[in-house]
């Protein structure tokens, strides 16, 4: 036995041996002391006004940029208010509020969604380390949901509501109580939602949704735009009525129906229609409950890799397959996965193609539209050809690598050119045809889609030349953050100086157009068909032709232009 063991097993056989000296008495057992339970909603409350008020320290844009929207809100809220209690004793002032309040759950519903960064308190998986359980959490998350100028702008609607239509005793009675549970129906349901999709909403494809918010906000004013106007020309609010007649019964509208319905003194349907609002605010915030103790004990497997097998990858299988071969077709497969993967790529090209048929087609069904409009569409995915070395931001030095001479820079602009002309060309083609469809007038039809095509080549040509001489980068950091700091004068030369110049480069197409148009000649029409193909072909020819020794050239500073952001 070594010395080192002998001395461990000496020490073992004191520390068993009893001692000699005996051990204290333990105290004597006393009361039990009683824990201590914390509420949890002051506590709550008093961390959202502590992230609004450090949030607002040190940086003065983000302070008056708060002060701003907060004095916009009560302005508007204020008017609104005002707008809404002039409705008082109006015959459809019950169908303008209980659309209003549907219309305002819908968008509390939806707005986390697109627009998850706005608080951050909607993200309560940075709670699930704590020792909290869900039902005191849904209650103090609750409560500190109400802090904000958004439930603000909410409690004024309401109260505009409730006051235009709220009559005699029993009216304002419901009015009292419609007004917490309107306010108290719409957080839930926002928060419930962004509970149920917070993985979703941290995760990137939530951030291609945040970006896509603002194509659906435009989709969305066109459309009530163009509602309107029919609205209108049918005849009125009282075209809204069967509407309103469905909608005054989906929670959380049921409690401005509820005060409604017990003005005119129907008191059975108020009493019905409240409680289905209690009961469609006791299930919302179970819902959000079960939500949140899934999301506290449930890991999160949003980063856990899921690759296919090696086999099941293969790059010349399917679609791909039908690209060219060597630099070309590897180029325009490159151009045609980042407009899948990459939000802003994504967001970009999505927006184009939504805006570029929206524009034609509601003109259209508003009765006053034309077929040249479809033009519009083809000029939005022109525009994308701007700037390509900067939409690649800072992975172009990879593609940098393999430029050394006029030709290579060529064949790439001539792979995006095509890769752009591959959706582009189809799209114009839908696009034309369904808005002559629409306005009737087919014999316009080849001369239109003539003048988009050559319009397209033209955007083409000047887009290649402007990325070539106007390079600027593209920031990764902000979802609408667009151009790099300082590089602002540069996207607006190029972009708005192409556009000129694709104008004047298209003019000989848009003379030709005119004249069609003065004499009605149709063979004319047919004749501008091919002619606008081979022109837009041979712009696009001559644009990259130009561009491509100017790329070789200036490569390093192209290279230094793009990676700035």
């Amino acid at each position: 036995m070594t010395a080192g063991s002998a001395r461990a097993t000496a020490a073992a056989s004191d520390a068993s041996a009893p001692s000699a000296t005996p051990a204290p008495s333990a105290p004597p057992a006393g009361p039990a002391t009683p824990s201590v339970s914390v509420p949890l909603t002051p506590i709550f409350v008093r961390l959202k006004l502590s992230l609004l008020r450090n949030g607002l320290k040190g940086n003065s844009k983000r302070k008056a940029a708060w002060f701003g929207s907060l004095a916009f809100t009560l302005v508007v809220g204020f008017f609104v208010t005002l707008g809404l209690a002039l409705l008082r004793g109006h015959a459809h002032a019950g169908t303008v509020v209980v659309l209003l309040a549907a219309i305002l759950a819908l968008a509390w519903t939806f707005m986390p969604l697109f627009f998850p960064t706005g608080d951050e308190t909607l993200d309560p998986s940075r709670l699930v380390m704590l020792p909290l359980r869900p039902r005191p959490l849904v209650r103090a998350l609750l409560a500190s949901s109400l802090v904000g100028i958004g439930p603000l702008f909410t409690l004024c609607l309401a109260v505009g509501s409730v006051v235009a239509v709220a009559h005699g005793g029993a009216g304002i009675a419901a009015a009292v109580v419609a007004v917490p549970l309107l306010i108290l129906g719409c957080v839930t349901l926002a928060r419930a939602v962004a509970t149920a999709n917070v993985r979703l909403l941290t995760s990137r494809k939530g951030r291609d949704l945040a970006l896509l918010s603002g194509l659906l906000i435009a989709v969305g004013a066109q459309t009530a735009n163009f509602a309107s106007q029919r609205l209108f020309q049918a005849g009125g609010l009282s075209q809204l009525e069967p509407v309103e007649a469905v909608v005054r019964w989906l929670p959380p509208a049921t409690a401005v129906g509820m005060v409604d319905s017990a003005s005119q003194g129907s008191y059975g349907i108020a009493a019905a229609q409240l409680a289905l609002t209690l009961a469609a605010l006791a299930g919302l915030l179970w819902f959000w409950e079960r939500s949140l103790t899934k999301l506290m004990v449930t890991p999160d497997g949003s980063t856990i890799a899921a690759a296919k097998p090696e086999k099941d990858r293969g790059t010349g299988e399917g679609f791909w397959s039908l690209l060219p071969g060597g630099r070309t077709g590897a180029a325009m497969q490159r151009t045609l996965r980042y407009a899948v993967r990459d939000p802003k790529t994504k967001s970009a090209f999505v927006t184009a193609l939504a805006i570029g048929a929206i524009v034609p087609v509601f003109n259209a069904l508003q009765g006053t539209g034309s077929v040249y409009l479809a033009c519009f569409g083809a000029g939005m995915l022109g525009v994308q050809m701007y700037n390509q070395f900067g939409q690649d931001t800072s992975a172009f030095w990879m593609v940098a690598q393999t430029i050394s001479t006029p030709r290579d820079a060529y064949v790439e602009l001539r792979a995006r050119a095509g890769t752009l002309a591959l959706v582009t060309v189809p799209y114009t083609i839908a696009v034309t045809a369904i808005t002559a469809a629409l306005v009737g007038d087919w014999n316009a039809f080849p001369a239109a889609l003539g003048l988009a095509l050559a319009l397209l080549g033209s955007m083409l040509c000047t887009g290649a030349l402007a990325s070539a001489r106007y390079p600027y980068s593209i920031p990764t950091d902000g979802a609408f953050k667009n151009v790099a700091p300082g590089q602002a004068g540069l996207a607006w030369s190029g972009i708005f100086g192409g556009l000129i110049a694709s104008a004047l480069v298209c003019s000989p197409v848009i003379a030709g157009t005119i004249w069609f148009k003065v004499t009605d000649q149709q063979t004319l029409g047919w004749l501008l068909l091919p002619a606008g193909v081979a022109w837009g072909a041979l712009a696009t020819w001559a644009g990259l032709r130009l561009a491509a020794p100017t790329v070789a050239r200036k490569l390093p500073e192209i290279l230094l232009a793009v990676s700035k952001g």
